[in-house]
């Protein structure tokens, strides 16, 4: 048991963040009632509420904690380079949220249709405000989560998991937007980040790839020299 713990004590650093994330997010949700700031484009209005991705949406928390939980057991490097992606966005997401206090109008005063999808929408309306949504942390960790399947080591030869991954990301995107929880500014303003970051983390050239490149070849010394 004592082993178990010391080999992953790395996870830690999730409760530890959490400290540290979730009390300053509540505290957003009980201090941010009417946002000074509405997030409305004429996009927005050119997009139809679609009950039916209340799945894709909800799906995101298990797609999030399935990915930081295989590379947390799998590869700890890789570990630390997507939690540190991900702190850093929903980081700037609480700063911006205190700053620029936001919210938006998007979602339909009425239900036009009774359904299981829209009791599970209207469920998810009362325990999550419009207000806070700037930039979107759905879109941004789902980015996250894909760009650190994408490059793993170990699914290179997977292709259909990589895949599938793509694919829920792209549907867990476009759900903040057809169940009217994002704007497509929040959409945008995320992918604006994750694209900045992106070549910070996994593009050669820079610092983190080349960290991740030496810790490889140093792995296959140690491999090489317990083989002979």
């Amino acid at each position: 048991m004592l082993d178990t713990v010391k080999k992953y004590r790395h996870g830690l650093l999730i409760p530890l963040y959490a400290l540290i994330y979730l009390p300053w997010f509540a505290y957003l949700e009980k201090t941010v009632k009417i946002p000074a700031h509405i997030i409305h484009t004429a996009l927005d209005e050119l997009i139809p509420f679609v009950e039916i991705f209340v799945i894709p949406y909800l799906l995101w928390f298990v797609y999030i904690a399935a990915t930081v939980l295989f590379f947390m057991i799998r590869d700890r490097n890789e570990y630390f380079r997507l939690m540190i992606f991900l702190i850093i966005g929903m980081t700037l997401f609480l700063i911006v949220s205190t700053v620029y206090p936001n919210g938006h109008d998007l979602r339909p005063a009425a239900f036009t249709r009774d359904n299981i999808f829209t009791r599970m929408v209207a469920r998810l309306y009362r325990t999550d405000s419009a207000t806070n949504i700037l930039p979107s942390i759905h879109v941004y960790n789902s980015l996250g989560a894909w760009f650190a399947l994408h490059n793993s080591r170990f699914l290179k030869d997977h292709r259909g998991i990589r895949i599938s991954a793509a694919l829920l990301t792209a549907l867990i995107i476009l759900s903040t937007m057809f169940i009217k929880q994002h704007s497509v500014l929040d959409v945008f303003l995320a992918f604006l980040l994750a694209g900045i970051l992106y070549p910070v983390f996994y593009m050669p050239g820079c610092p983190v790839y080349y960290r991740r490149v030496l810790s490889r070849l140093h792995t296959r010394q140690v491999q090489h020299q317990r083989s002979i």
